[in-house]
């Protein structure tokens, strides 16, 4: 039986393009990386991480090859043409691309992962945000990219998926005034702590405004936490509090179909 996922209607209404937001579940992996486990970068046997990431693009696209980042919560963002190796995977945290028979995937484990198309032109986008790549302009970035491969933005249909919540992702004084630094709207996503000085904060709805900001044409929000949803989802936040010596990483990807 196939992983299961979850999808956004949005992105599900287009004929030529598949997408999931995949969680820990359908997979081979045990113990802490339990099942689906699609990161490389985890201590998890290899051999069942690229089973794994097989599972999960034969789910979306029988025969297609899936391409994931060296992820490096920054805003570079690379067109695909070609697949290439896990070993040789660039490091950016943004992907676009015009050509069929590809994956385009992105690794988290309470970061923020958009998946974006336009079918008119056939061209697919996902993008890795963090609170670093989203101060960075991340989602900006996998836009652009989609428009060099002819995409126009205000037809974009964008997916916003699981990540943390703002009531479980708890920030520093530090992470605040970078926010407020950069403007001072930026205080609409943090509230107080219960502790002194500290911040909780809302990623999920940063990342979806940076794609109102965008001015694309269609966006859906999926409101799944990673920390809580055990069950469905990797967190490094709940692996961290528990003291827990790794960490597994959930797969979002989308694919265009002929």
């Amino acid at each position: 039986m196939p992983p299961p996922f979850h999808y956004a209607a949005n992105l599900g209404r287009a004929d030529n393009v598949v997408h999931g937001f995949f969680g820990r579940a359908g997979g081979v992996s045990k113990g802490l990386y339990e099942s689906l486990n699609c990161g490389p970068g985890s201590s998890d046997q290899q051999e069942n991480v690229i089973e794994n990431r097989r599972r999960a693009a034969e789910a979306l696209v029988a025969g297609a090859r899936l391409v994931t980042l060296y992820q490096v919560h920054g805003n570079r963002a690379v067109k695909v043409t070609a697949p290439w190796e896990i070993n040789e995977s660039p490091k950016a945290d943004a992907l676009a691309s015009s050509h069929h028979g590809l994956v385009l995937g992105i690794l988290t484990a309470d970061c923020v992962p958009v998946l974006l198309a336009d079918s008119a032109v056939r061209v697919v986008g996902a993008a890795h945000a963090g609170w670093k790549g989203a101060l960075a302009g991340v989602v900006e970035a996998a836009i652009c990219a989609m428009e060099e491969l002819g995409a126009r933005r205000e037809r974009i249909s964008a997916a916003v998926g699981p990540s943390i919540s703002q009531t479980n992702y708890e920030v520093g004084p530090e992470l605040f005034a970078r926010f407020i630094d950069k403007s001072q709207i930026n205080a609409r996503y943090f509230v107080p702590s219960t502790r002194t000085d500290r911040f909780m904060f809302d990623l999920h709805a940063c990342v979806t405004d940076s794609l109102h900001q965008a001015r694309v044409g269609s966006i859906e929000r999926l409101a799944l936490c990673t920390y809580d949803g055990e069950a469905q989802f990797f967190s490094y936040r709940r692996s961290t509090h528990r003291g827990d010596p790794d960490y597994g990483r959930q797969l979002s990807a989308i694919s265009l179909v002929p």
